[in-house]
């Protein structure tokens, strides 16, 4: 029996490990093409791709790894029934459930590892992965001069080469606007040729220039008088810093607090954060309407008359006509100061129920995605002991549909649930509890060798139908080679 489960386990762990990583890849590929614009043309160096793709891949681990789970599964049982293997262990007495014993085992340690890995190894990859991209984004393009094209790269001037030799450094025709005094166009460097190179540390660029002149502009008090200098010379040596170029990294803990870099532990001390926030605005809400729609402004010498005279009627009836303009006025402006305040601080309350749903929801994937593997499984594993089809045909086809079900179901429900429409709890556990009952009916079907999708059943059944209602099926001629 030993060598039986280890069988069925290597049997599955190859096709487990393969699509995990093809899969992981074209999540990868579609990653790089959405952020492709913003990498390219920054002179990045490769170890620095590498690092950006490694975190990358980390962060799609939870997309990848359910459909890995459900290819293979399918793939794994519909090659045991494809090459009769498995009617072989139904036969010695094993039922499919006996069968997928040694696997469940597998995927309940596989969804342990999801656990693990979303609660502990993927707050520590989005955060590196959220901090590289912030300085790739923020790093500027690579030098990069072109002939006849004014280059504004670097900050305080403006260069136009009008030729460039082969070998990158030789110039002809060399135009420079100094914009470094904030001034305009008040000194602007022209000469025949030139020679440009980059220092080895790459923090200076170093023009020698030869055969120019330099035209500058002398700050004058009275603005009728423009001063200038015109002088000319056989060779100048110009320094421009390139430490802007250079990519710097940005301190991590400005990302540390998002909801997406935080732990169990720690997502659960935020929530409870936001729901002191919450009701500690709600109070002062309650508190501060109230005081705010006690009327204000009031004569203190008709007050007290009103209180004091017996004749309240009277004394009432006098001060609304001596104040009924002024109150009026009082009660207008009142009221849109209350509405006012009541739609700032309502926007403050739905903003903090935004960010609580974030982390709630947060919270709920660390369990989802376990529990999606366990379900996946069942669903896979009995549809291929259905279908007996093994490869990367009929079961691609039929696992990326029910990813698919399982992918749009869980996002949309996840997007309703950050726009406050519904529970966080109620839109993360949707997709699973949809599949949940698929995969018991198809374990259930498999286990009682149903033909749920065998097509000889159907195409007998239809037979069977037609030749009831007096219609006879045609039978294509059959071509024999002479």
């Amino acid at each position: 029996m030993k060598k039986l489960h280890k069988l069925i386990i290597r049997s599955y762990l190859g096709p487990f490990v393969m699509t995990f990583f093809i899969t992981l890849f074209i999540f990868v590929m579609q990653f790089l093409w959405k952020y492709i614009d913003e990498l390219v043309g920054k002179g990045l160096e490769w170890y620095l791709v590498a690092e950006l793709l490694f975190y990358a891949s980390a962060n799609l681990v939870p997309m990848a790894l359910p459909l890995a789970i459900l290819l293979a599964s399918i793939m794994t049982f519909g090659s045991f029934g494809e090459h009769y293997e498995l009617v072989a262990m139904k036969s010695s007495g094993m039922g499919l459930m006996r069968i997928m014993f040694p696997l469940m085992i597998v995927t309940l340690l596989t969804s342990i590892g999801a656990f693990l890995f979303t609660n502990y190894i993927w707050p520590k990859s989005n955060l590196e992965f959220a901090s590289l991209l912030y300085d790739i984004r923020h790093k500027k393009p690579a030098f990069d001069i072109t002939e006849g094209v004014y280059y504004d790269g670097i900050e305080g001037y403006v260069i136009r080469v009008g030729d460039k030799a082969k070998d990158g450094q030789g110039l002809k025709d060399v135009l420079i606007y100094d914009h470094t005094q904030k001034r305009g166009n008040v000194h602007v460097i022209r000469a025949d040729s030139g020679r440009m190179e980059i220092m080895q540390d790459k923090n200076y660029l170093v023009f020698t220039l030869y055969n120019g002149s330099s035209y500058e502009e002398v700050d004058s008090k009275e603005p009728q008088d423009r001063p200038h200098t015109l002088s000319s010379f056989e060779k100048e040596v110009l320094r421009f810093d390139l430490s802007g170029f250079q990519m710097e990294r940005s301190d991590k803990d400005i990302f540390k607090d998002n909801y997406q870099m935080l732990n169990l532990k720690q997502l659960d001390q935020a929530i409870d954060t936001y729901n002191l926030r919450i009701e500690q605005r709600a109070k002062e809400f309650s508190q501060m309407l109230v005081r705010k729609t006690l009327p204000t402004q009031i004569d203190s010498v008709s007050a007290e008359k009103m209180v004091s005279d017996s004749a309240k009627a009277v004394a009432f009836n006098d001060f609304l006509a001596n104040h009924k303009v002024q109150l009026i006025e009082n009660a207008v402006s009142q009221l849109r100061s209350n509405k006012n305040f009541a739609r700032n601080k309502l926007d403050m309350i739905e903003s903090f129920d935004r960010s609580l749903n974030r982390h709630k929801i947060e919270w709920h994937r660390k369990f989802t995605l376990s529990f999606a593997c366990v379900i996946l499984f069942f669903i896979g594993a009995p549809l291929g002991a259905i279908i007996r089809k093994g490869g990367l045909g009929l079961p691609v086809v039929i696992s990326v549909l029910f990813f698919l079900v399982y992918h749009i179901t869980s996002m949309t429900f996840e997007r309703l649930a950050k726009q406050n429409e519904i529970e966080p709890k109620v839109g993360m556990w949707v997709a699973t509890t949809v599949l949940l009952p698929v995969g018991l009916f198809l374990t259930y079907k498999a286990s009682t060798d149903s033909n749920l999708l065998d097509m000889e059943f159907y195409n007998k059944t239809v037979d069977k139908v037609l030749s009831k209602l007096g219609i006879k099926k045609e039978k294509k001629p059959s071509t024999k080679s002479s």
